[in-house]
């Protein structure tokens, strides 16, 4: 099967807005990680204390520090924030969908498609999950009340998200939006990746039909008349496009030129700071220094709970 004239396009433009969401998310996290790294061999640790004052008959210790070094460890805080962000995000998108695929109530494969399942709902409902390797689903209720041809129609579709590998491809989009969330192009960029997409996958449906867009917009109909109002995910962009009068999403240049402003300037701080920064600071936390044992055994039934708790939400999430 020949792409359209429509298609072809349409890939080369989520393929940009994707790589250009990808290339900034990359860059970010190589240069907030550089700064995590940086400040932990700028940091020289010393057995005594770097600086010592005496309060009331007790001896404290606090970092000796300059300038640069201060630079430094903010943009390091950033870069731990990142990263903890990132895994977060990370989690929550693997847990939701292993959630989303072991709740499904799966029936079967689709009849003469083992390639497609079905599952148990009322709602006429379609859509491609998973990761690693995306499956196509489909409710009982669309198998019943779409026609052959506006079922075929979107079957089409959803299995040009899978060759696509589009829940993967949103899924990054999404971490990296969260993740690094001072880029302000980061998100609108992934936001029109999935415009792009359901485009993509539309006109994959029609050039299925050999160029006739009756049955997929037919079946639009009927999944958005089969859903309370905006829960059906049809946007008012898509129905533009596939009646031809649309326009393909545009890029935020805007948006982009700030992110690329604002990574310029976290390179060049990082490389700044690091060739000046001067921290000096003993192995014990600053202002308890003097009775390190007495900290520890308190942080101890404190990361006894945080365990628990995380433990707990994995199990509740597979």
């Amino acid at each position: 099967m020949h792409e359209s004239t429509d298609t072809a396009p349409l890939r080369s433009d989520g393929t940009l807005v994707l790589g250009l969401q990808l290339a900034l998310g990359t860059v970010g996290l190589i240069g907030t990680g550089t700064a995590v790294v940086t400040a932990a061999t700028a940091v020289h640790r010393e057995q005594r204390a770097a600086h010592d004052v005496v309060v009331l008959g007790g001896h404290f210790s606090y970092p000796a520090v300059n300038v640069g070094a201060v630079v430094l460890l903010a943009l390091a805080a950033l870069g731990v924030a990142v990263i903890g962000v990132a895994l977060h995000a990370v989690c929550r998108q693997l847990l939701a969908s292993r959630r989303l695929i072991r709740e499904l109530p799966v029936v079967g494969p689709l009849p003469g498609d083992p390639s497609v399942l079905v599952f148990a709902g009322s709602a006429p409902d379609a859509f491609c999950a998973g990761h690693v390797r995306p499956r196509v689903y489909v409710s009982a209720g669309a198998v019943e009340l779409l026609l052959p041809s506006e079922l075929a129609a979107v079957l089409s579709h959803e299995r040009d998200h899978r060759r696509a590998r589009d829940p993967l491809r949103l899924a990054c989009a999404r971490v990296l939006g969260h993740a690094l969330f001072f880029l302000p192009a980061l998100r609108p960029l992934g936001a029109r990746y999935s415009e792009l997409a359901e485009q993509r996958a539309d006109e994959a449906a029609v050039a299925a039909a050999g160029g006739t867009r009756a049955p997929l917009a037919s079946a639009l109909l009927a999944f958005d008349a089969g859903h309370p109002d905006g829960l059906a995910g049809i946007s008012p962009e898509r129905v533009d496009w596939l009646l031809g009068i649309g326009r393909r999403p545009r890029l935020p240049i805007g948006l982009v030129a700030v992110s690329l402003a604002l990574l310029t300037l976290l390179l060049v701080a990082v490389w700044r700071a690091s060739a000046v920064a001067s921290a000096h600071s003993t192995f014990d936390v600053p202002l308890l220094s003097s009775q390190p044992c007495i900290l520890v055994l308190a942080l101890m039934p404190v990361a006894a709970c945080l365990a628990s708790l995380g433990g707990r939400r994995l199990r509740r999430g597979s």
